[in-house]
């Protein structure tokens, strides 16, 4: 028997970054998503309610990967207060020909932080306009930092702005991506002067309630939601879904129960049984993304197992190449 490979969070930030090649392999995912050979069953997901947390469950098979992945992922949102990360949690990768276990990774969650602003980056790249320079993150977390970063890599930001309902928390996550990137990033005081402002907005917050408005929209932007990944979230404005062409899931069947769509679906404003193109059919394009530069564009990201197959199969490559981990045989 293969001996099983064990990579601890040090060895993954080693092998992975957030860089072009780790957006090209969320991208390339999304294509085969496109496909209809992949298999995905859906989230599991559990909340714990008395702590502020929940865990999701993902995987996914992808033909012409040789493992699968299957992670598993908390997020407790008061562990802030307790000195600890909001999210951890790990991935195990498994032989897609025979099922044995073929590595364990320890990531605390920096694999899915990295697919995440790849996706978004993804989203970005194929649906905001080619010429957009600022950027409005909602949101002053960890996630928010990388799309940002991530955004840098795809399109042409020379400036932005970060909210987040503790200013303390944007000035500082402001600070920080000033020195990192290089570009004049500022604490908003006021979300809807900042989002009319940006080229691109970004909301990567677990709120429940709307954190971005439709009447400060104009015409040209584009809109990545990523906090909404349970069923009682709900970061947009379900009345956007009115004002933006296209909407794009990453997955429909999982927006439809936990994204933006979901909460636009239970306002009445959009038909339940509504069809859009994923993002995947854009990507590998079989359908069409931005249509004018006056459109405003909304991707729905909720997060896929095909992602996390994709970004743990491509950290395991990256770790063999370094010879980074240890090997455990039973």
């Amino acid at each position: 028997m293969a001996p099983i490979k064990i990579l601890t969070e040090a060895d993954l930030r080693r092998a992975v970054a957030l860089d072009l090649d780790a957006i090209a392999c969320v991208e390339d995912a999304f294509a085969a998503l496109a496909t209809g050979d992949v298999v995905m069953p859906p989230i599991l997901s559990m909340a714990i309610a008395p702590f502020n947390g929940e865990v999701d469950v993902k995987t996914a098979f992808v033909p012409g990967i040789d493992s699968f992945a299957i992670k598993i992922s908390p997020g407790f949102f008061d562990n802030p207060k307790l000195g600890l990360p909001s999210t951890s949690g790990l991935m195990v990768l498994f032989s897609a020909k025979t099922g044995m276990l073929e590595a364990l990774l320890l990531d605390n969650g920096y694999l899915t932080d990295v697919r995440t602003a790849a996706a978004g980056a993804v989203a970005a790249k194929h649906l905001a306009r080619a010429d957009a320079s600022t950027a409005c993150i909602l949101g002053a977390g960890c996630q928010g930092r990388l799309q940002l970063k991530a955004l840098t890599l795809v399109r042409p930001i020379t400036s932005a702005t970060i909210w987040a309902r503790d200013p303390a928390k944007a000035v500082e996550a402001a600070t920080e991506m000033t020195q990192e990137l290089g570009i004049e990033v500022r604490a908003a005081q006021d979300p809807a002067a900042a989002v009319r402002e940006a080229d691109i907005i970004v909301t990567t917050t677990p709120a429940t309630t709307p954190v971005l408005m439709a009447e400060w929209l104009r015409p040209g932007q584009h809109i990545t939601a990523m906090g909404s990944d349970q069923e009682h979230k709900n970061e947009i404005d379900p009345a956007c879904l009115a004002r933006v062409d296209p909407y794009v899931p990453d997955r429909l069947s999982q927006t439809r129960l936990m994204g933006e769509l979901r909460a636009a679906i239970a306002e009445g404003l959009v038909d339940a049984r509504a069809e859009f193109a994923e993002l995947g059919a854009i990507v590998s394009g079989k359908a069409p993304g931005r249509i004018s530069d006056d459109a405003i564009t909304l991707a729905d990201l909720t997060g896929t197992g095909v992602q996390d197959t994709a970004i743990a199969t491509f950290a395991l490559a990256r770790a063999l190449t370094l010879s980074a981990g240890a090997d455990f045989s039973n």
